[in-house]
């Protein structure tokens, strides 16, 4: 799902360099070069009012994000209108987390635009017993070829969590990458890493909802993004205040998944490792992400 309804013209925008995994005869490095967008996964919280409004947006390391972003995030935030939250039959006075990307495309020569694009408000509490916490959730092994080949990126996964806390089917819904190439070592790339990610989530357990409204479902759907990195390197949009460059791949729907995300949402918002309740996805926002 897409959301880039408006973009912000800016000049300091730096574009990471991707590290280039191709064979000699590869063809359409080119087009894929297009398709390279940077982003930052910038996070906080907004304060809703009884009446949906947006009183108040706070970004975690405000001093470290690029001012432009800064500026992006609040002129669309507090435009923002909320289906009101309501407790016990009454609308109430609510702060929510709030997790979104920002991505940043090269335009000509030294200028750039910045835009939003996917964003979640579901909280994470592990403790809490109408949520889902993670009891054992082993990550998975990098793959050798994948290593050796300096194949990088993170897979979005969609699990179906069964009422034993065990994982009965798992989908990879996207998977971004961290390196150029040609169209067939993209695909096959994204291939290798969905194929480690999926495998090693069928081995996970978690402690299910125990009450409130989601306690009695038959299963549950839950989001976890998975990063492969190489060294150092950050996980792709997750450093802090940093650009990280990627190749967006495909989005694609589970087959047991109806496809009614909230508006404004998209995976690659969510924070590499977080377990994600989709059925419990926080306020539901009524208006576009960045206006019109």
């Amino acid at each position: 799902m897409r959301h880039m309804l408006a973009a912000v013209a800016v000049g300091a925008v730096l574009m990471m360099g991707m590290p280039v995994v191709a064979s000699a005869g590869s063809g359409g490095v080119s087009s894929v070069r297009e398709r390279i967008e940077s982003s930052m996964v910038v996070s906080g919280d907004v304060t809703i009012e009884t009446d949906g409004s947006v009183s108040a947006l706070r970004l975690e390391k405000q001093d470290e994000l690029p001012p432009s972003v800064v500026k992006l995030v609040r002129d669309a935030g507090l435009k923002w209108k909320f289906e009101p939250v309501v407790r016990n039959g009454v609308a109430v006075r609510a702060l929510a987390p709030m997790s979104l990307r920002v991505i940043a495309r090269k335009l000509d020569a030294g200028r750039y635009e910045i835009s939003l694009r996917g964003i979640n408000f579901s909280r994470l509490d592990g403790d809490d017993p109408e949520s889902i916490a993670r009891i054992e959730m082993t990550p998975p092994r990098y793959p050798v070829q994948a290593f050796r080949a300096g194949v990088s990126g993170s897979v979005y996964l969609l699990l179906k969590v069964g009422r034993d806390g065990k994982v009965e089917d798992v989908f990879a819904e996207q998977v971004n990458l961290t390196f150029l190439s040609g169209e067939s070592e993209q695909r096959l790339g994204r291939e290798v890493l969905a194929k480690s990610a999926i495998a090693a989530a069928r081995q996970w357990t978690f402690r299910v909802p125990t009450q409130g409204a989601e306690a009695g479902q038959a299963f549950w759907n839950v989001r976890v993004p998975v990063g492969f990195s190489l060294g150092d390197a950050a996980a792709e949009g997750q450093g802090p205040a940093r650009w990280v460059s990627y190749v967006a791949g495909p989005r694609e729907r589970a087959p047991w998944w109806d496809d009614s995300d909230p508006l404004g949402f998209a995976p690659d918002a969510l924070v590499d490792g977080s377990v994600n309740l989709v059925d419990n996805n926080g306020p539901r926002l009524l208006t576009p992400l960045q206006g019109s």
